[in-house]
């Protein structure tokens, strides 16, 4: 791939969608349970979150089903508990959290010029004392 061509992203698949054994096994290795991606050198859990099942606030993405209602607002509130129990337990292991939205994967996806904006937003951070960042 070229770098004129917008990035391309891999979301990990269970097993049973076959994913390839070598990014499977480094996925089990290298991410914690509570986390989608790890960098250990930064010391910070990285999350790629999908806007529809984790309510990200004001996005598009993140509208509520008509039929069902009463069991979706209950799926996404299950959601959004878990998620803040899993934030608090991380912080309170001093470690970092970058949450990396659905759109903001999608906008970098468009163009070289929102991919390279965004990465540098993440390298700043990942170099700064920051503790959290939504993208």
């Amino acid at each position: 791939m070229s770098r004129d061509t917008p990035c391309i992203f891999f979301f990990f698949l269970s097993p049973s969608e076959k994913l390839p054994p070598q990014p499977y096994l480094r996925l089990c290795i290298f991410t914690p349970d509570l986390c989608h991606i790890w960098l250990r050198k930064y010391d910070t859990a990285v999350f790629v979150n999908g806007c529809f099942w984790h309510r990200h606030s004001g996005c598009k993405y993140a509208y509520m089903p008509k039929s069902r209602v009463e069991f979706w607002a209950d799926k996404f509130s299950q959601n959004m508990e878990r998620d803040g129990r899993v934030k608090e337990e991380l912080e309170k292991q001093g470690i970092r959290i970058l949450i990396v939205w659905e759109c903001t994967i999608k906008k970098m996806c468009r163009s070289i010029e929102n991919e390279t904006e965004i990465m540098g937003m993440i390298e700043c951070f990942l170099n700064s004392d920051k503790r959290y960042l939504e993208l």
